[in-house]
């Protein structure tokens, strides 16, 4: 039996949070969340601690944006292949190509749905060449 895959979230709502960590957990993935960058760098730096498999960033947070954090992961080595989820208000060509350009896989802007989160997480997770029945994820269906 494989381990669950683990996701990071990072989002200063309390609401974002609990629904994002609600929907992925169903799903089955072992979600951890922080309310800012601070909290997250605190727990990423314990020695004990498991690569997430993914990412997920608001880039509105306090006392470091998303950003911040995404280049800062990206500068370190074991995490350079950890893809990252960027989610905004935001749905402007400047914020794509900063979250782009700070090592973001993908952005999803704010409201999504459930759905919307649940294949944005699919394909960061996926390999190249990798579909959702060899990493045994479930199927989403669009329509």
């Amino acid at each position: 039996m494989q381990p669950q895959r683990k996701i990071v979230l990072i989002d200063d709502s309390a609401t974002i949070r609990k629904l994002v960590g609600i929907a992925l957990s169903r799903e089955r993935y072992l979600v951890e969340s922080f309310p800012d960058g601070i909290a997250a760098m605190r727990a990423f730096q314990q020695l004990d601690v498991r690569l997430p498999d993914l990412l997920i960033l608001d880039i509105e947070l306090p006392k470091m944006n998303g950003y911040e954090i995404a280049r800062h992961v990206r500068a370190k080595s074991d995490w350079q292949s950890v893809p990252i989820i960027m989610i905004s208000r935001h749905n402007g060509v400047v914020e794509r190509l900063k979250a782009r350009l700070a090592g973001a896989k993908i952005y999803l802007s704010k409201p999504f749905t459930t759905q919307k989160l649940l294949q944005a997480v699919q394909e960061a997770t996926m390999t190249s060449g990798e579909t959702a029945s060899q990493q045994n994820l479930p199927h989403i269906l669009y329509g």
